[in-house]
């Protein structure tokens, strides 16, 4: 018996059973390959798309061979990669809005058996589309760079409702790096400073992501934007009211000071940290700009000389020969701060857009936040909170 089982154990393995030549163990040929097959993302017939969505096409059991993606309406073609391994190709261009987009994709297996499919998407169309304008326009300060004290603000062409997805998609880069939030001051202004004043010499990139961005209401981001600021050296002018006098500090060292004439009682200057916005050495002043029109005991119009911007309420340094026996002694302006014609050449000449003038003991109240760079007048607690992403 233990013989028979020996011969038994020794045989099984070249029984007759099994094939030969490639069968599958039946006498039958092998299984074929299964077929190449391409899937295509979004799927068809999908509209609404976000144009900002890639296509993709996959293939499964085989590799990508061609892709044409065609804009229906202009004849365009949107370009992609293929992955390395050639199963998945991507597009890398944007799609436009309210487009329709014809797909022809073709794949092949390892034997070279090819397959096709095709596919049909339309994007979305807005209602609206919203551009991003910055302030200050960067070719204003291309040359001469913008002060310390300088917010960078997105004004939107029409409201925003998904604040928190629009500001996702805004950024503000500092080189040296330097804290920074923005801060939603209404619908359409969203403004960006740092926790304090930006260092002399900071490079600032600017960027709005907004293409395809659902901004509410039926309206959408319009195009990127990236942009570049440079901050020059700091200057910073402090007026006090108690002495009538107002201090320069270039780079934190004090380089001048002037006698002034802020606003008289019914008319006080605000208090805080205001921010030059524009400059002329010729200028009319004319308090109907902010609401004061003629009839009004405090209307006024007058043409200035060296008129720098302070704020949006009327309120500027320049110079005025008819305060000059005041400066330095007492308040008799409409809100302006008032300097003779020597100091107020000096002061033109040396600040600009984003350099700061703060004001205190001017009897005034604080610049409110809205009044075009009052950013400085909230904490820095404060400022966060006006973040939609807090």
């Amino acid at each position: 018996m233990a013989v028979a089982l020996a011969i038994s154990a020794c045989s099984s393995g070249n029984s007759g059973t099994s094939g030969t030549n490639g069968t599958n163990g039946t006498g039958g040929e092998t299984s074929a390959a299964p077929a190449v097959s391409l899937a295509i993302e979004p799927a068809a017939d999908s509209t609404n798309v976000n144009p900002t969505t890639p296509i993709v096409v996959k293939a499964t059991n085989g590799t990508v061979t061609d892709v044409t993606v065609t804009n229906t309406a202009k004849g365009t073609k949107v370009d992609g990669t293929l992955s390395s391994d050639k199963t998945t190709w991507t597009s890398k261009d944007v799609l436009g809005y309210g487009a329709t987009y014809q797909i022809d994709a073709k794949g092949a297996d390892s034997s070279g058996k090819a397959t096709e499919q095709q596919s049909k998407i339309t994007t979305v169309s807005p209602a609206k589309q919203a551009n991003a304008n910055l302030i200050p326009a960067p070719s204003a300060v291309a040359s001469t760079g913008v002060g310390v004290g300088q917010p960078i603000v997105f004004q939107f062409s029409y409201a925003v409702k998904n604040k928190a997805d629009v500001e996702k998609q805004l950024s503000v880069k500092s080189s040296p790096a330097q804290e920074g939030s923005w801060y939603w001051v209404d619908d359409k202004n969203v403004h960006y400073r740092p926790k304090d004043y930006w260092q002399p010499g900071t490079t600032l990139t600017v960027s709005a992501k907004i293409y395809g961005v659902d901004f509410g209401n039926g309206v959408y981001g319009a195009e990127d934007r990236t942009e570049t600021y440079h901050v020059h050296d700091s200057w910073i002018a402090k007026a006090d009211g108690n002495t009538e006098q107002m201090q320069i500090f270039h780079n934190g060292q004090l380089v001048k000071t002037m006698p002034i004439s802020m606003g008289k009682d019914a008319t006080p200057t605000h208090v805080g940290a205001h921010v030059i916005s524009f400059k002329a050495e010729n200028y009319t002043m004319d308090s109907c700009t902010y609401g004061v029109c003629q009839g009004d005991p405090n209307w006024y119009r007058s043409e200035e000389k060296w008129t720098e911007r302070m704020s949006n309420d009327g309120e500027f340094v320049h110079e005025n020969p008819n305060s000059v026996g005041a400066q330095g002694s007492s308040n008799v302006s409409h809100g302006c701060i008032n300097l003779n014609a020597e100091n107020a050449e000096w002061f033109y000449n040396n600040l600009g857009l984003g350099d700061v003038v703060e004001v205190s003991n001017s009897g005034g109240k604080q610049l409110p936040v809205w009044d075009l760079y009052g950013d400085w007048a909230l904490s820095w607690s404060q400022w966060q909170a006006g973040s939609a992403l807090k």
